[in-house]
This record gives C-alpha cells, sequence and structure tokens, in this order.
C-alpha cells in the first residue's frame, strides 16, 4: 500500500515508476567517488562516465547537487544508442570543513524518467591551504606558454615539507619554492606553466604534491586550461539522430579559423559520406563544407572524417554519429 501511496501522491505513471531505477544501469563504472583528505581552498573535479545501453536516444534532463559545494554538468546531454558521456562533478572544498558527504541527482530522459544518485565525498584539511584552490592558465593560442601559481600553506607541529611535483602526463611544467618556515607552519609557492608544443584541447586534470605527511603523501592540486585550435568545427560532433536506411542526408559543417584558410581536402571512410563542396575552398576565416551521408545498415552509425585544411599540419579528425532505422 506504502508503494502506491507514493505513486499516487507524487503523481507518477505507472510507466513512470516502472522506469524508476534503470538509469543507474547507464553507470557501468560506479556512481561513488572519494576524493580522500584535500587541502583546504582545493578544487575537485571527477568524471563519471555515462553510457547510453538502450536502443533508443536518450537524453540528461537534469543534474541537482545536494549542496552548493558541488557544480554538475554533463559533456554532452543527448546520447545516441551505445555513446558514452561524463558526467563532471566538481567539489569545492574551501565551503565546507572535515568530511562531507554529497548526493547529486541525474535524471535521464525524456520519454520515459528515471534518476540515478551520484555520490561524492571529500575531508577538507584545516591544516593545509591552497590559495587559490586550483592552478588556472586560461585558454590561449597554440604556442603560448602562460603561467599560474598556488600558495600552499601548512599549519601544524610536524616539520613539514614537499618534497616533488607530480606532473603527470599534463603537457606542463612545475616547480615549487619555500616561501617561509617558522614554529607551527610553512608556506610553499607552486608555480605551472603551459608547454609551447601543448597540442590543442582542453586541460583538466590533477597534479599532486609530494610531502612527508605519512597520513596524505600526495595531495591533489587540479590544473585547468585550454589551448585554441587553428581551426575549430560545429557542430563539435554531427549528430544524426534516427535516420532512414536508403535516404541520404545533406548536413553543413562550418569551420572558423584563427586566421583564413583553405579547406584543402577530405578524408572519406568510405562511400557512405560524400563531400558536396568544391574542394579545395579559396581562403576565408569561415568555411562550410556540405557533406552528403547514406547507408543501408541497419543499427548504431559512426564515422571519422579528416579535413585538411591550409592552416594546420594535422587533418581535423571530426565524428558522425546517429542510428539507421527502416526505410
Amino acid at each position: 500500500m506504502r508503494w502506491w501511496l507514493v505513486i499516487l501522491v507524487c503523481g507518477f505513471s505507472w510507466s513512470g515508476a516502472f522506469a524508476q531505477g534503470w538509469a543507474e544501469k547507464m553507470f557501468k563504472e560506479g556512481m561513488v567517488h572519494d576524493f580522500g583528505e584535500v587541502p583546504r581552498g582545493a578544487q575537485l573535479l571527477h568524471k563519471f562516465p555515462i553510457t547510453n545501453i538502450y536502443a533508443v536516444p536518450m537524453e540528461i534532463t537534469s543534474l541537482v547537487p545536494g549542496c552548493n559545494c558541488i557544480t554538475a554538468s554533463c559533456s554532452k546531454k543527448q546520447l545516441a544508442p551505445g555513446e558514452t558521456a561524463t558526467v563532471d562533478i566538481r567539489m569545492d572544498a574551501s565551503r565546507f570543513q572535515g568530511p562531507k558527504g554529497v548526493i547529486i541527482r541525474v535524471t535521464v530522459g525524456p520519454e520515459f524518467i528515471s534518476q540515478a544518485e551520484i555520490k561524492v565525498s571529500a575531508k577538507s584539511r584545516l591544516d593545509v591551504v591552497f590559495n587559490p584552490g586550483e592552478i588556472n592558465l586560461g585558454t590561449v593560442a597554440k604556442g603560448q606558454t602562460p603561467t599560474a601559481k598556488v600558495d600552499v600553506e601548512y599549519a601544524g607541529s610536524l616539520p613539514w615539507t614537499v618534497s616533488e611535483l607530480s606532473l603527470g602526463n599534463l603537457p606542463v611544467t612545475g616547480t615549487f619554492k619555500e616561501l617561509y618556515r617558522r614554529a607551527g607552519g610553512v608556506g610553499y609557492e607552486v608555480t605551472i606553466t603551459m608547454k609551447g608544443d601543448a597540442p590543442p584541447g582542453s586541460i583538466k586534470d590533477f597534479i599532486y604534491l609530494k610531502t612527508n605527511d605519512t597520513q596524505t603523501p600526495l595531495l591533489p592540486l587540479l590544473v585547468t586550461g585550454a589551448v585554441a585550435a587553428d581551426v575549430a568545427f560545429t557542430p563539435e560532433k554531427l549528430s544524426l539522430g534516427d535516420f532512414r536506411a536508403g535516404e541520404p542526408l545533406n548536413r553543413r559543417v562550418v569551420g572558423r579559423g584563427i586566421k583564413p584558410f583553405s579547406i584543402i581536402r577530405v578524408e572519406l571512410p568510405d562511400n557512405e559520406v560524400q563531400t558536396s563542396s568544391t574542394l579545395p575552398s579559396p581562403e576565408a576565416m569561415v568555411q562550410t563544407l556540405g557533406l552528403v551521408i547514406r547507408s543501408d545498415k541497419l543499427g548504431p552509425y559512426r564515422k571519422e572524417i579528416k579535413i585538411h585544411t591550409s592552416i594546420s599540419s594535422t587533418p581535423f579528425l571530426y565524428t558522425i554519429e546517429g542510428n539507421v532505422i527502416s526505410p
């Protein structure tokens, strides 16, 4: 009786109530993450992969954090069958002290509605502080080498030291130096610089400070930034949705460069994708590439084309996705 009462009060339909829980199955790699002990003020990030395991398109319709210390976003809202995106959770350790656990409700639809609950937790230390809470290198042109700094302060009885920076595979260099040491406290300055050969794209990952604290030997420090590509195409990915077998689709992709450029040629995977534009094109800041897509095979559709331009020595890899249905 209670179950039926909940349905009546909330106004759910039978199909909606029956569907509750299926969104959880889309998080095949889990829905729980513990950041562990982190410095006060640290900006934390974790990406939860979400995959559309169903035969129809799905949409992430809402993300509702349970605390103002959380910012939630998704890399892509609409997912074709078999497509994977990420639900990106940022946690601000300057907004709480000690242990903190938060639930983020993810709603998936739109025709049938289901919710999943992501859980993140962390313990914000009172004795270690980052100021600011992350390294933000900004968005720069290729070849530029911006620098950003973070102050790290420890207040306690340990002879606390930073011994090393672990940069992982990030395209950055890093240094640190001790600013002061006195009874009950020590301060360091961490400097991070983007490499001149950093490839185009976004940077959003952690570096780690190695310390002599046996309880927390590694402190995560988030590094964010981006290198602007010489040319960018929109939409970022060509999502066709459902389209009928045997019927050609005409689509246009728009490229914008940091200076005038031309599209020299396009490498096509097979005859299911053809260009409808005249190549090579005269140089301009904006170029439009016409594509004709056709397939006779039912089911998920995914193709990659390589767009060669006069502005870059490497081709731009462009993805086309959709789902082929019966005529």
